[in-house]
């Protein structure tokens, strides 16, 4: 799911975005409940009407900017107290505020609040954190106005610590949610230890209901939590390294700002045939990326191409059987370590794992 914080993709057109099969985008309760508000949203028909978008929108919960605002914010069992970047004045999202907020937004899928806690943290504040999101769940659930119209998902805490995991996962399970989300990730932890947290959660969640990986944008995560049975992630990476002048290609990354690339009359990724490949040099892109906000339109426009067609990809070997042999053949024109390193981690986190639609 491409990022949306404020109802936009930067620098894209909801147009676009369906040209290139975007089939849901994310957007953020906190950004949006400050500007435009989430009244005026409701006022105007809904996110979906005021953004012109016809398909599916999901809308995180706010907890995130716990960790992303932690200098603005004071955390209670009451809710989360941020200084608001508006007008500085105190602002406090509660569960149930949260909900409220969500439902006048009016997305598909709405996220509970949760206490976010960073990876690299240890101690009691882990174990209070994962208690706390299950006890807020709760206020959610029972603050959730339209569960007809939009999906709550819950969301697993607990850090590395896979006792605290199993203990949240069973209390989330317990209440029988739309769907499911693993929380909490992606935030410094090592490779090796995201990984195998998003094994144990996938192998402990129901089967039949979304499985979803926040906060997750790298094509290697994107393919090897897909193995592990996760269905759905969100990330601003591939249009926040756009704007860096950084394009996603089968080899990892190209940079279109070096001098390299100023007289490079290749496309930025000769297999790829969105728009960008089809109709523009690499020497065009590099001169526009260091002096027009065009080219960082064009390399948004080109990696969440990317990031899509990989997704299409990664279901149609699922569907079709053939995924256990697929990671090795998205990353065939990859350097031989970073093989090494899905091969090292990636197979075995999915040989012990339990993931009989893939045939493993």
């Amino acid at each position: 799911m491409p990022v949306g914080t404020q109802g936009t993709i930067k620098g894209l057109t909801t147009s676009q975005l369906e040209e290139i099969g975007c089939q849901i985008i994310l957007g953020n309760t906190y950004h949006l409940a400050l500007r435009p508000t989430s009244e005026l949203i409701d006022q105007l028909g809904g996110l979906h009407k005021f953004m012109n978008w016809p398909r599916a929108l999901l809308t995180d919960s706010g907890g995130f900017q716990m960790v992303s605002l932690l200098h603005l914010a004071d955390i209670t069992e009451k809710g989360v107290t941020f200084q608001s970047p508006v007008d500085g004045k105190p602002m406090l999202l509660t569960p149930e505020e949260s909900i409220q907020i969500q439902n006048r937004i009016g997305a598909d899928i709405i996220m509970a609040l949760d206490d976010v806690v960073k990876t690299t943290i240890t101690g009691p504040r882990i174990e209070e954190a994962m208690y706390r999101t299950l006890r807020w769940i709760d206020r959610c659930i029972a603050a959730h106005k339209r569960p007809n119209e939009q999906n709550l998902f819950g969301i697993v805490q607990g850090g590395l610590d896979p006792v605290l995991r199993d203990i949240c996962v069973k209390g989330l399970v317990d209440r029988n949610l739309p769907g499911y989300a693993i929380g909490g990730l992606a935030g410094g932890e090592d490779k090796d230890s995201f990984w195998r947290v998003v094994a144990q959660c996938t192998a402990a969640l129901p089967e039949d209901k979304p499985r979803y990986v926040m906060g997750v944008g790298y094509p290697l995560d994107i393919v090897v939590c897909s193995a592990l049975g996760a269905d759905m992630y969100d990330c601003v990476y591939p249009t926040r390294t756009a704007r860096f002048g950084t394009a996603l290609i089968p080899e990892g990354v190209l940079k279109l700002k070096h001098q390299a690339m100023a007289d490079d009359t290749r496309p930025v990724d000769p297999s790829c045939e969105c728009m960008v490949c089809k109709n523009y040099t690499r020497a065009y892109i590099h001169c526009l990326v260091t002096k027009d906000a065009m080219g960082s339109q064009l390399l948004s426009y080109h990696n969440l191409y990317y990031m899509m067609k990989l997704s299409r990809d990664l279901h149609s070997s699922i569907i079709q059987g053939r995924f256990p042999d697929s990671p090795k053949a998205m990353f065939l024109n990859g350097s031989a370590t970073r093989w090494r390193l899905l091969e090292s981690i990636f197979l075995p986190a999915v040989l012990h794992s339990r993931h009989p639609k893939i045939g493993l």
